[in-house]
């Protein structure tokens, strides 16, 4: 017998495995960063990221199923790319940036969730608050990007001052 919940199971299993992913992503920067402001930073996104994963696979088990415990083997490669990069750059430039990518490719896979006509009205809403933390999240770290850049531009000695 199949779940009658089973394509609602399947898009919110995605989705966790995408934020897990990105609670990794976050707590490997804290890891990697020598500035304590962003290691408190990186740490409590992780966590925030973290407790949406648990809201979500809270859902999955209330439709019946089980949820998604692992991340994705392609995050774990593309982290293993940043981890080689910012090694090379040695600047929290470059992490902020990876950071910054990531959460725009995340946004996206809630939102491509949000759309999917087949999952229903209480699976949508559950989407719909979990992306909302997402969302807030994603435009904090795209300012910290702008920001830096700012910062890079002015500290630039071809800026005119």
């Amino acid at each position: 017998m199949s779940n009658p919940n089973a394509h609602d199971i399947k898009v919110l299993n995605g989705l966790i495995e995408t934020t897990l992913d990105s609670a990794d992503g976050y707590r490997e920067a804290a890891e990697q960063t020598q500035d304590p402001h962003y290691r408190t930073l990186f740490e409590r996104r992780s966590a925030e990221r973290q407790q949406v994963v648990d809201d979500l696979s809270a859902a999955v088990r209330g439709l019946g199923g089980d949820p998604e415990s692992d991340g994705s083997i392609l995050a774990k490669a593309h982290r293993a790319f940043l981890d080689v990069k910012h090694a090379l750059l040695r600047n929290d430039d470059s992490v902020v940036g990876s950071i910054n990518s990531g959460e725009g490719f995340i946004a996206g896979k809630y939102e491509k969730a949000l759309e999917d006509t087949g999952i229903s009205a209480t699976t949508r809403e559950t989407i719909r608050r979990a992306y909302a933390a997402v969302k807030t999240e994603h435009e904090q770290m795209e300012a910290l990007k702008h920001s830096l850049e700012g910062q890079r531009d002015a500290d630039n000695p071809l800026y005119p001052q």
